[in-house]
């Protein structure tokens, strides 16, 4: 948890863990987080979307990034809704209709269908809509997916810290298992009292140790 949540790198982790008494590699800490990391991601994100499958999902935001691995330039998309949560994230070679095409019909048999769909002025984007039939749906406006770039904020915090990928496959688990824990810890603090935001914390930490135990 501490290497996925927070802006550590490995050696960090090693260190902490150093000063509570356990003395480990860094390696092991990777091979520790390649091995469970997706597991536990897999089951949090199971249970957030059984219970988020019969509300109304009335508007999302679509929006991708680019990363570089090994001097190649790699996208991972992602698709938000309109409370900031991360619904999924998709790492493709290329942003063009095909790619946009296979991100959209993730979402949509992950998720269900949605009423807006919020993009930027990537021509791809209309173009697997049209596709799929929903081009109406989508909403473009200069700061109505400022949602969406605002939630790539805490992934860029943890890929400086990383400094970078080597494989695409490794980005594509770290984007897919950092949305997931980020989802379950993100307790918006900056909207609600001390109280409130302490027993949310409490409840997400309960419920963490679920699938670790």
């Amino acid at each position: 948890m501490l290497y996925v949540r927070f802006p550590l790198s490995l050696r960090n982790v090693e260190d902490l863990l150093f000063e509570r008494g356990i003395d480990m590699c860094h390696e092991t800490v990777r091979l520790w987080w390649n091995r469970f990391g997706p597991l536990f991601a897999v089951d949090i994100r199971r249970q957030r979307v059984s219970r988020i499958w019969g509300f109304r999902h009335w508007r999302w935001h679509f929006d991708e990034m680019y990363v570089k691995i090994n001097g190649e330039v790699h996208y991972p998309w992602r698709a938000v809704d309109h409370e900031g949560e991360v619904l999924e994230s998709y790492v493709t070679k290329k942003r063009d209709k095909s790619a946009a095409l296979r991100f959209t019909k993730k979402v949509l048999k992950r998720h269900g269908k949605v009423e807006k769909i919020v993009t930027d002025g990537l021509r791809s984007y209309p173009a697997a809509m049209r596709e799929l039939g929903n081009l109406d749906r989508r909403e473009m406006g200069r700061w109505l997916n400022n949602r969406a770039e605002n939630s790539q904020l805490p992934f860029r915090r943890r890929e400086r810290a990383i400094l970078q990928f080597r494989q695409m496959k490794s980005l594509q688990n770290f984007a897919s298992v950092h949305a997931s824990l980020h989802n379950h810890f993100d307790s918006e603090r900056h909207l609600v009292d001390r109280h409130t935001y302490r027993q949310r914390r409490s409840a997400a930490l309960a419920e963490w140790q679920n699938p670790v135990a």
